[in-house]
């Protein structure tokens, strides 16, 4: 299913469905096509958002995971969403963790799946190996328990990113500034109800990463999921779709009776 890519100001971003908002943020080489299962299964509950997170398109000053906050706030605010419950995939994790820390006002729940802001392996001490597909294709094979899933297409679009140098140097950039802004003293005062999702064959942010922010967010629940790497919701969807669903069914049936 193909969704209309809508454009407000310099925000571009797909807006599907009715009710509280859905905001999905993906990770360092991720795109809308990371979610497609997740917004179909959920656009006739939520109204599902997918805002284009800026990963090339920063000023290199700007370039980090607090520059990538700045811009979903910024977007938010335009928007005006309220009672949001946010996804974060990888990278797209730790832009919600920051998010929520710095405004918890207008976040319902807060859903992570391998995110990073604790603890996560690179692509290795050689990446990036530009020029080199077998190696490109062999790295992004490891994002998954099943290397089937690393598709020619996932594979030409990481090898796209990887040969223009300047992209290069924002990868590396968000990257750095990831493993620098370590959260661990902060997550005690995330409040809202969190959802973490994990692959249990998750190697870039190991299944210790999970019980980890299960240990320091205090309202927070940990599923693993068998045979599943660092992107449950693309490689898992069904079963990802359904642990999300139970817990934003259990919010809803807790808000009703309070």
């Amino acid at each position: 299913m193909n969704y209309e890519i809508r454009q407000q100001d310099k925000f571009r971003f797909i807006e599907v469905g009715e009710g509280e908002p859905l905001v999905l943020l993906h990770g360092l080489f991720g795109a809308l096509s990371n979610f497609t299962d997740l917004i179909q299964f959920f656009c006739y509950h939520y109204k599902v958002v997918v805002p284009m997170l800026p990963l090339f398109d920063l000023d290199i000053l700007h370039t980090s995971v607090g520059g990538l906050q700045k811009f979903v706030y910024k977007f938010i605010e335009s928007r005006n969403y309220k009672n949001i419950h946010l996804v974060g995939n990888s990278l797209g994790g730790h832009v919600a963790l920051l998010y929520v820390l710095r405004h918890p006002e207008r976040v319902k729940s807060l859903i992570l799946t391998g995110s990073s802001g604790l603890f996560e392996n690179g692509m290795g001490d050689s990446y990036p190996k530009r020029g080199d597909y077998e190696y490109i294709k062999r790295k992004t094979q490891l994002t998954f328990y099943d290397p089937a899933m690393a598709t020619k297409e996932l594979v030409d679009e990481v090898y796209e990113i990887v040969n223009s140098r300047l992209k290069v140097i924002k990868i590396i950039a968000l990257a750095k500034s990831a493993i620098r802004n370590n959260l661990g003293e902060e997550l005690n005062r995330i409040k809202q109800p969190t959802l973490l999702v994990w692959g249990n064959n998750d190697t870039i942010t190991p299944p210790f990463v999970a019980r980890e922010f299960n240990r320091l967010i205090p309202n927070s629940e940990l599923y693993f999921i068998d045979k599943c790497g660092h992107a449950p919701m693309m490689e898992v969807p069904e079963e990802f779709n359904h642990i999300l669903h139970k817990f934003l069914t259990k919010l809803d049936e807790s808000a009703a009776v309070a």
